[in-house]
């Protein structure tokens, strides 16, 4: 039976984030230049490494963070931490500025590091022969085929799930789906992924996502 992808254990709502988010929202509104500089060290990594996730190129990547960031520090006063967290309102922004680059022109396939990782290589733990390591890059890149073939939808889905850690109803709120939608999403990804990988590739994808 093949294994299931794990849980993510973090989630986009931490109240210690969300509180300093709140502070430095706040300091931007009264035009603390310090605090603009400050909120976008704080975030900027995090909208590339989706970006990069979504759309599997770089220089689109760095173009969307900034649109992101321009928007975002024209909107603050638009964000209502009532209707869900700071990093849930940026993953949705980010989404959709995503799907707009993407319409926009076709963008090529990378490694699977670049996916869920910016572009961090994963390596084979060191105490691993040679044999070992050799298959560990086989099932890096065997995974790495399988998830190029998913839709968009579902790889946003992948990504969001556990390459940004979201739960199912922060994914709603960031793809503007019902949760059962965004749950279904991810069951269908990984329906596609079983289908394509073998039990020992599916434990990587596991070891990748619980990251």
């Amino acid at each position: 039976m093949a294994r299931r992808v794990a849980h993510p254990a973090r989630s986009a709502r931490d109240p210690s984030e969300e509180a300093r988010f709140q502070d430095l929202i706040a300091r931007c509104q009264q035009g603390d230049q310090a605090a603009y500089e400050a909120l976008y060290n704080a975030v900027a990594s995090d909208i590339y490494r989706l970006a990069y996730s979504l759309l599997l190129h770089p220089q689109d990547s760095e173009d969307v963070v900034q649109e992101v960031m321009v928007y975002v520090f024209r909107s603050l006063r638009q964000f209502d931490p009532k209707r869900g967290s700071f990093r849930t309102w940026l993953y949705t922004i980010t989404v959709s500025r995503c799907r707009n680059a993407r319409r926009r022109k076709w963008l090529p396939t990378v490694a699977l590091s670049s996916l869920l990782s910016t572009k961090s290589e994963p390596r084979a733990p060191s105490s691993q022969s040679p044999e070992a390591a050799v298959a560990w890059r086989d099932a890096c890149e065997s995974i790495e085929r399988a998830l190029s073939k998913l839709s968009p939808r579902l790889r946003e889905a992948v990504v969001l799930r556990y390459g940004q850690g979201l739960t199912y109803r922060e994914m709603a709120e960031v793809l503007d789906c019902p949760q059962k939608t965004a749950e279904s999403r991810v069951r269908l990804a990984h329906e596609a992924l079983r289908n394509s990988l073998s039990e020992v590739e599916l434990g990587l994808l596991e070891e990748f996502g619980s990251a």
